[in-house]
């Protein structure tokens, strides 16, 4: 049984997140990546 909106049909996965997950395979299959994807900072926003 579905039970989510039929409006989340229509909403497309981030670019972003699919950049980062196949930056992940490719360092998986041992190629050396260098990622400009989504960010992980290392510090407190302001």
């Amino acid at each position: 049984m579905k039970f989510s909106a039929h409006r989340l049909d229509s909403v497309e996965p981030s670019p972003t997140l699919a950049i980062t997950a196949r930056a992940k395979e490719l360092r998986a299959q041992g190629k050396d990546v260098i990622g400009f994807g989504a960010g992980e900072p290392d510090f407190d926003t302001p």
